[in-house]
Parts: structure tokens; sequence; C-alpha cells
């Protein structure tokens, strides 16, 4: 059994930043993926990075490209999302998630991914 336990959103100004963090517990194996999805009032949960347990992060969605960064401390299992130049369309709830597969690739796909994390908040005000 995998948990994954989210914490760091906030409300915050346009420009500002924010780091977000995912504790992971349980049977984590080498090479699944892991990632960073959000979803919005209204729209489908989004993908933003994803990429292979031990810190090989391949996938950035467009919108977030360039401004977040996605980066994994392995000795405490921890998943870590840095935000920069946040924007008022970055709103929305913010999860981790984890894979049970090994997959050729780590992707976009949500349904790919088994074990979810509650979800933390962030807010940006314009």
């Amino acid at each position: 059994q995998v948990q994954a336990l989210e914490s760091g959103g906030d409300s915050v100004q346009t420009g500002g930043f924010l780091r977000l963090s995912c504790e992971v517990s349980g049977s984590i194996f080498s090479n699944t993926c892991m990632g960073w999805f959000r979803q919005a009032p209204g729209k489908e949960r989004e993908a933003l990075a994803t990429g292979y347990t031990g810190g090989t992060f391949t996938y950035y969605a467009d919108s977030v490209k360039g401004r977040f960064t996605i980066s994994q401390d392995n000795t405490k299992n921890i998943l870590s999302l840095q935000m920069n130049s946040l924007k008022p369309e970055d709103a929305a709830m913010y999860y981790c998630a984890a894979d049970l597969l090994i997959r050729p690739r780590c992707g976009d796909t949500a349904a790919d991914f088994a074990y979810w994390g509650q979800g933390t908040q962030v807010t940006v005000s314009s």
C-alpha cells in the first residue's frame, strides 16, 4: 500500500512562488512513475510534471514549463514541486500521484497513476 500526503499549498499573489511537498510512504518500486497534477473547478485533472522514481523527470506540461520544477529527495521519499512566477490560472487543487506498474515512459495520463494524495490548495490572486 502506498500513501501520499501533500503540503505547502497557500494563497499568493501573481508573480509569487510556492514549494509543494509530497511525502510518499509504502512500497514504491524503482522505475515506476511519480508526478504532480492539478485540478481547477470545472476542469479536468491536468498533469504538470512526471517522471521515474529516482529523480529522472522528463514530462512537463507546456503551461508550466520554465516556471515549475519537480524534484525528489530519495532519502526522505519526498516529491517536491517548486512553482515560480505564479499566475491566476495556476489556482487549483494540487495532487501528487504514484504509479504501480513499470512503464516505458511517464506521461500525462492520470489513469496510469494508482495512488493519489488528498491534495493541497493553491490560490493565486491578481
